[in-house]
């Protein structure tokens, strides 16, 4: 008679998963070092490389796990202005996150990364009719301040993190509601911006002014790999999403901008000035405060025991 399987061991899968979601946090982290490598291409055409190898790669991983069949279900109910949205917002917010690495702005996208945990917090209030408690609400006040602070300081509003914020935020609530995995997603968003993206790069190629086998080889080699540098660190993100707390997921996230600041001022030397530094130090104490009291409401009571990890 053959043994019984043994159960999966739970603390192996925290292991797995806190390993995978740091590996993906970690890549986000370092995307500026990718698309500075490649900033002699224009934004929209790594944009469309991105979407058309994304697609490609995406295709062939949910062809390999044989789930095919989930997608008949997207676009049932109606669905399909939800996935629209979905698709421009996260279109968007990748050619606004190129062209800010590309045009020396990786400072302000790591502001915009910052920040949205904070603008999360206020789309929950708005659209999901969620409460904030005091601490959450002087979190999201001081963010304010620092913001504003860096606007009248540099006289510039800081239209670019904060339109990296919104969008990723509003393309998180969207998802939210589309309830759908995230590698099937991905597959539905880039398959609908696939078409236009190979068309215009089609029309690039026929006038000649295309960078993918014009550019030299290490161009060409980097552009196909956007599939891999977008589809990859996804895979490791929903791994680590399966496998950990969402508090914990909250707290390692903080390493993608924390990474790009450090690229910014250490690698990129843009500048860092007293009200970068106002700006910054205000919305780092709102993010403790947030933290803490994420932290503070998954705690269970003092009489239970503390849960296993899923």
């Amino acid at each position: 008679m053959p043994s019984p399987t043994p159960p999966p061991d739970p603390s192996h899968r925290a292991r797995r998963g806190f390993a995978a979601a740091l590996a993906a946090y970690v890549a986000w982290g370092l995307f500026p070092l990718y698309f500075k490598s490649i900033r002699s291409v224009p934004p929209l055409e790594i944009l469309s490389h991105r979407v058309v190898w994304s697609m490609v790669l995406l295709a062939g991983l949910v062809t390999w796990q044989r789930r095919w069949r989930e997608l008949g279900t997207v676009f049932a109910g109606g669905r399909l202005p939800i996935y629209l949205a979905s698709t421009t917002l996260i279109s968007a917010n990748w050619l606004i996150y190129i062209w800010a690495v590309n045009t020396g702005h990786v400072l302000e996208a790591s502001l915009g990364y910052f920040v949205n945990p904070l603008v999360n917090v206020l789309l929950g209030v708005i659209f999901l009719r969620e409460h904030l408690t005091r601490r959450q609400g002087a979190a999201v006040a001081l963010a304010a301040v620092g913001v504003l602070a860096l606007a009248l300081r540099l006289g510039a509003f800081p239209w670019l993190s904060l339109a990296l914020a919104a969008t990723f935020g509003l393309y998180g609530l969207v998802r939210k509601k589309a309830r759908i995995d995230a590698v099937v997603g991905l597959l539905v968003e880039t398959a609908l911006l696939a078409p236009l993206a190979l068309a215009y790069l089609l029309a690039l190629a026929g006038r000649g002014a295309g960078a993918f086998g014009t550019g030299g080889a290490a161009v060409t080699c980097l552009l196909a790999a956007a599939g891999v540098v977008t589809a990859v660190p996804l895979i490791w993100f929903a791994i680590g999403m399966k496998a950990l707390r969402l508090s914990t997921m909250g707290l390692i996230q903080y390493i993608t901008p924390t990474s790009q600041f450090l690229l910014a001022v250490a690698l990129y030397r843009e500048p860092f000035t007293a009200a970068h530094a106002l700006a910054f130090g205000c919305i780092w104490v709102s993010l403790a405060l947030y933290t803490y009291e994420a932290l503070r409401g998954k705690r269970p009571p003092r009489e239970e025991p503390e849960p296993a990890l899923d």
